[in-house]
């Protein structure tokens, strides 16, 4: 079969990577999500963005698809400590600012923060990673 048959193969690939059956909402969302290079989500926005292009799908299927991404390693969440949880496309670690005002996440570039913890804590404690969340 030719690859311009089956465009969107990838989605597919993608879900059996992470162990998860690739169904037509979950493909939907993972060509939604990856398609288009790194992005900050959060499921009512997501939601909004399937509506558009035709997927018939729930809040609900939004909400749990993203968790279930989450717990497969696909997405990581980012806690802004407001009524949403995003979610990040980009695992490489990185921090973040969020925009109080228009529920926006960005990127913070590794030039504007550095963070330093001692070798006497990273030695008492077992540090799986860093989360940095700037509020604006």
């Amino acid at each position: 079969m030719k690859k311009s048959e089956r465009p969107y193969a990838w989605t597919v690939d993608i879900l059996r990577q992470a162990k998860l059956r690739p169904t037509c909402q979950r493909m939907g969302l993972v060509k939604l999500l990856f398609g288009y290079g790194h992005r900050h989500v959060c499921a009512e926005e997501l939601y909004k963005e399937a509506k558009r292009n035709g997927m018939n799908l729930s809040l609900a299927t939004v909400y749990n698809t993203l968790n279930q991404f989450k717990e497969s390693g696909l997405l990581r969440e980012i806690l802004t400590g407001g009524d949403k949880s995003y979610f990040d496309t980009n695992l490489t670690p990185h921090f973040h600012v969020f925009f109080e005002q228009d529920g926006r996440v960005e990127d913070l570039p590794d030039e504007h923060i550095s963070v330093h913890l001692s070798e006497d804590f990273l030695k008492s404690k077992n540090v799986k990673s860093v989360d940095v969340v700037i509020r604006i």
